[in-house]
């Protein structure tokens, strides 16, 4: 089993008024770091992983890990699910975001363009709060920067049909039950098989990077 502390869902985190102050409150200048990444990495790939791009020449990209309250006043944040392809990716279930284009004035803005793009959220109405510790991907050769930011209402999703399978919303609080944090033997496409620790969520699969970046902001949270 992955090893992920089990403690109970934090009081201030199920409600979007109480998450969004606390929140706030969140000591991003001293994240949890790599340590708690690679609590949720599969198992074949931690040492590529903890090389952090050193001589890859990696891509810089950015993704966005929104939070907004759904209409009961729980928080939520959304995902999206890849096409299948026969690519690094295909058919894998992340947070919206892409690499850094030449024009993009920094990667919190490649964060917000990205996700507008993917899924149709307006720049303009989300506040970014933080930064996530960076993450080396070795399929992909990228180096993501994780931000963290609200929007004050649940978006109306607009999917882009090229990038976009299909749009995922997640409470919160579901990511702090222990069953759904699991360890699971995945076949990939084109055959490759691999044993990794994941998320599984209305029989969902989150994995890989996205996984590894949910494990730090859960501990980022619990210990608060």
């Amino acid at each position: 089993m992955p090893v992920i502390e089990k403690h109970p869902v934090p009081d201030q985190i199920s409600l979007f008024s109480t998450f969004v102050p606390f929140l706030k409150s969140l000591p991003f200048d001293r994240l949890p770091g790599l340590e708690s990444q690679l609590k949720m990495a599969p198992l074949n790939r931690k040492q590529d992983i903890m090389t952090l791009g050193k001589g890859m020449d990696a891509t810089l990209s950015a993704v966005l890990f929104l939070f907004y309250p759904l209409e009961n006043g729980h928080t939520a944040t959304v995902f999206i699910q890849r096409p299948s392809y026969n690519g690094a990716h295909g058919g894998q279930i992340s947070f919206p975001g892409g690499r850094l284009e030449p024009t993009d004035p920094g990667l919190d803005f490649t964060a917000l363009r990205e996700t507008h793009e993917e899924v149709g959220v307006p720049p303009h109405t989300v506040e970014i709060l933080g930064k996530l510790s960076e993450l080396f991907i070795p399929p992909s050769n990228f180096i993501v920067s994780p931000y963290v930011g609200i929007t004050q209402k649940r978006p109306r999703f607009i999917p882009d049909e090229k990038e976009v399978e299909s749009i995922l919303e997640i409470e919160l609080s579901d990511f702090f039950q222990p069953a759904h944090c699991q360890t699971r033997e995945l076949s990939l496409i084109g055959g490759y098989r691999l044993t990794t620790p994941c998320f599984v969520i209305n029989g969902r699969i989150i994995w890989g990077a996205t996984a590894m970046m949910i494990s730090e902001f859960l501990e980022l949270v619990r210990k608060g």
